[in-house]
């Protein structure tokens, strides 16, 4: 996800958070509200949204982290997503992981340093006809080995 902001307002959060405290199920939808706003979800924003919600604050913090759509750190221009579930093990995910990891230079969880991309293992990407699949900034690629990893890299430097 491309971020709104990309700047953290503490203010602006709380707005968000008070917005959304009132809805039946409100984590959810607060916390995509906050990635939405922001392009991830600060930390500090654990213990208001768990007050509000009447949570504790290992309930919010596990959602956030279990979900790999939420961040609880500014990512990169670019959000890059490798599937890792069964079909794309089949298929090759794991060569085309390590070749990720070696293109950009970081591990999955990391942002390159000149801030372009963040690579991140996603457990199902729901494209296991057309395996290995990834997905850039949300949009997604199938049949992807490392030619086409590195044309979609170049794309997006280029863009």
């Amino acid at each position: 996800m491309q971020t709104t902001s990309g700047q953290w307002d503490s203010k602006r959060a709380h707005e968000i958070i008070t917005e959304h405290a009132g809805m039946p199920g409100a984590l959810i939808p607060m916390l995509h509200a906050l990635q939405h706003a922001f392009g991830y979800i600060d930390k500090s924003a654990v213990t208001p949204i768990a007050a509000a919600l009447n949570l504790s604050n290992a309930d919010v913090h596990g959602v956030i982290t279990f979900y790999h759509d939420f961040r609880d750190a500014p990512g990169g221009k670019h959000q890059l997503q490798v599937c890792g579930a069964e079909a794309c093990q089949a298929c090759g995910c794991r060569e085309l992981m390590t070749h990720a990891t070696e293109k950009l230079g970081v591990q999955p969880g990391e942002t390159t340093p000149d801030g372009m991309f963040t690579l991140n293992t996603v457990y199902c990407l729901g494209n296991c006809a057309l395996s290995p699949a990834i997905s850039i900034d949300g949009r997604m690629y199938g049949k992807v080995d490392a030619n086409r990893f590195d044309q979609l890299i170049d794309t997006c430097k280029a863009s």
